[in-house]
């Protein structure tokens, strides 16, 4: 189907279910992926291995954030030209991304290369947890220049309408890394570096595979002579700085998080932390493939002037989140045992009662993070990088490192209460953005004015 007529004329319902669970199933697939990736090197390599990745975890993640940040960016800004009729500006936007990721990824990847080992011995990392976080770190950052472009290639492949394509990929990448993963750790025996290689070479397979068809000019989106420009670069900052705060700023807590945890609780501490952030690598994800997949057709939309296909759209995609949210709190609640067991099968006493507490009041994130989750990508997806900036950082840094402070005296148990209290607060300040924007939005109809 063609992707006008799959974003302005099916009807809502069916639009949500072919966009929504393929983007929610390819994400599935990563996530699962990520899990068993974090199993292997528990099972496979040891407790000091599965801490040494949670240590160099962050870093990895803001290797990809930059890249993300233009991804996102651009495919927010293509999907509305794509809405107004603007073809030809599409694939400009489309190409300058493109070359823009590849050179971030030169660029970043040689900082963290150079820079590991000073930056897991900040953490308070030493003696074979230093050593083993450093290699793993070190190989994502080789490859960075050719694997970062796999996560915009996924959005592309979306607006384009190619959303079964785009599940399929990230199904298949999903699939191609865990046997590569289980060749290097188990087959050949290698170390950490070889988690990271198996995840490394899935990505660029699998980009060289999506991007066959861009090349050969197959896709509604095409290559183009590249036309930079500071107004195009500064559009795609903004609609992408979010989505790259986010990563940024949830990294900077986790990093904060990892140092607090080693000198409360040592390596252990850092494994039970270690498994709320798996935990959260499936459940996020698929919250994040349900609102990220509407994406293209509420820019696309919003772009047409359509207000009323946009919100139908949006009520959808709230009520789903909502749903997947509370379902993943009732699993975690019901079954800390199951989840501590999957990465840590011969755990003593005490690491089980601190990971069966803590996943506990952990569960209790997701009663509200879905609504903040939800209206962070409408912000983002109609061009309101600003509000949604706000949600993101607010979220990932702002809120959590407030209350680590605030709850210091209590410890441990103050740490894991972060969450939840995180959660709440961002879908205060959520609601608030939302009730102002509707408020400006009746305005600006009752005066005959423009809603954007």
């Amino acid at each position: 189907m063609d992707y006008k007529e799959l974003f302005s004329k099916t009807p809502p319902t069916r639009l949500f279910f072919r966009a929504a669970l393929p983007g929610c199933a390819g994400m599935l697939a990563s996530a699962l992926y990520q899990l068993i990736d974090g199993i292997f090197v528990g099972r496979i390599l040891g407790d000091t291995a599965f801490a040494a990745l949670n240590l160099a975890m962050p870093f990895v993640i803001i290797n990809f954030a930059l890249a993300d940040l233009i991804g996102v960016g651009s495919a927010v800004p293509i999907s509305v030209r794509l809405g107004a009729g603007e073809e030809d500006k599409a694939n400009n936007i489309f190409t300058c991304a493109c070359l823009m990721i590849i050179a971030a990824g030169v660029l970043i990847g040689g900082i963290l290369f150079a820079s590991a080992p000073a930056l897991i011995s900040l953490m308070g990392a030493d003696g074979t947890l230093h050593e083993q976080a450093v290699q793993y770190l070190r190989v994502y950052a080789i490859c960075s220049p050719v694997t970062t472009i796999i996560f915009a290639v996924d959005n592309y492949l979306r607006i384009c309408g190619k959303i079964q394509g785009s599940m399929i990929l990230n199904i298949f990448m999903s699939i191609l890394s865990v046997v590569l993963e289980f060749t290097f750790l188990y087959v050949f025996r290698w170390g950490i570096w070889g988690a990271a290689l198996a995840t490394c070479s899935g990505m660029i397979i699998c980009a060289l595979i999506a991007f066959y068809p861009f090349i050969r000019g197959r896709m509604q989106l095409r290559f183009c002579r590249p036309r930079f420009s500071i107004k195009m670069i500064r559009q795609i900052v903004s609609c992408g700085a979010p989505s790259f705060l986010n990563n940024i700023a949830g990294r900077i807590t986790s990093i904060l998080m990892n140092t607090v945890l080693l000198q409360m609780g040592g390596e252990q501490a850092v494994s039970v932390y270690g498994i709320l952030m798996f935990a959260d690598g499936v459940v996020q994800p698929l919250l994040y493939g349900l609102c990220d997949s509407l994406q293209p057709a509420v820019g696309y939309n919003w772009g047409a002037g359509n207000l009323s296909r946009v919100k139908a759209v949006e009520k959808r995609c709230f009520l789903a989140s909502a749903i997947l949210a509370l379902a993943a709190a009732s699993i975690i609640f019901m079954f800390p045992e199951k989840v501590t067991t999957l990465f840590m099968g011969d755990t003593d006493e005490a690491t089980m009662t601190m990971a069966v507490t803590a996943l506990g009041i952990f569960s209790m994130t997701y009663l509200t993070r879905w609504f903040s989750f939800a209206t962070q990508s409408f912000m983002s997806a109609i061009e309101r990088p600003l509000q949604a900036s706000f949600i993101s950082v607010g979220t990932a840094l702002v809120f959590p490192v407030i209350l680590i402070a605030a709850l210091w005296g209590l410890g441990l148990q103050g740490l894991w209460l972060n969450f939840p209290l995180t959660a709440l607060l961002a879908a205060i300040l959520s609601g608030v953005i939302l009730l102002l924007f509707f408020k400006k939005i009746r305005r600006n109809k009752a005066a005959g004015e423009p809603i954007h």
